[in-house]
């Protein structure tokens, strides 16, 4: 779908694919157990239905490093949890089972970016560090949009309470409940919270929750499992 004038944004599922049980069948994870030729080819092949000419994948690590990319990183990507391009074609994946993907655009500069947010990563302001690495490039917080993709909600995402005290103190708006009264966290709000605080006037939601949507990955759900990717790219 568009994101912005010139700027697309995709949502994979866990359909389409070649890989076998446990991981079928679209599974782009490649360290989760998975026939490597099974990636590869469910990989090409979302390149190939999105008509783009590369797509970048990382190795994520629950981090806040950024990275500017150009080209894909091959068969032995750095350990970022963010990247941004001016490429137009050029896709850039965050790959997730229970964790969101965070996809930023300033249309007008001609930036994008992906972040994979989940629980460490929101903690650290991989978010902010996104849009911070894209306004040193040119880019302008209140001219962005964001998708905030697919992700385990604050209604089913049971913590430990220290946890929940150890990641509200650094985004309060992540405190929250589970449907059935134990603590949880809400990484959705928690992301908002920080793409509002760096200056973004626009952020839009995929709001599924992967424990719930049985067409997505989930790794609280099941395991082993697979991976699918929120991606944005320039035409």
């Amino acid at each position: 779908m568009e994101l912005a004038p010139g700027v697309r944004v995709a949502v994979t599922d866990r359909h389409g694919g070649v890989s076998a049980p446990p991981f079928g069948s679209r599974n782009l994870g490649g360290l989760v157990g998975d026939d490597p030729e099974a990636v590869r080819a469910n990989r090409a092949g979302v390149a190939a239905e999105l008509g783009v000419r590369a797509v970048v994948f990382m190795r994520q690590v629950h981090g806040a490093e950024i990275a500017y990319v150009s080209e894909p990183f091959g068969d032995d990507p750095p350990p970022v949890d963010g990247v941004f391009t001016t490429e137009p074609g050029l896709a850039l994946a965050s790959l997730g089972a229970d964790c969101p993907a965070v996809l930023v655009a300033d249309p007008h500069a001609r930036l994008v970016g992906a972040a994979h947010s989940g629980r460490p990563g929101t903690a650290a302001g991989i978010a902010t560090a996104l849009v911070e690495a894209m306004a040193a490039k040119g880019a302008e917080p209140g001219r962005m949009v964001a998708l905030i993709g697919p992700g385990a909600c604050g209604r089913c995402y049971e913590v430990p309470a220290e946890l929940r005290e150890q990641v509200a103190s650094r985004v309060p708006e992540t405190w929250s409940d589970t449907s059935w009264g134990t603590p949880a966290l809400d990484l959705r709000a928690g992301i908002e919270a920080q793409l509002r605080a760096a200056g973004l006037p626009e952020v839009r939601h995929d709001a599924r929750c992967t424990i719930e949507a049985e067409e997505l990955y989930s790794h609280r759900r099941e395991q082993p499992g697979g991976r699918f990717a929120g991606l944005i790219w320039l035409t």
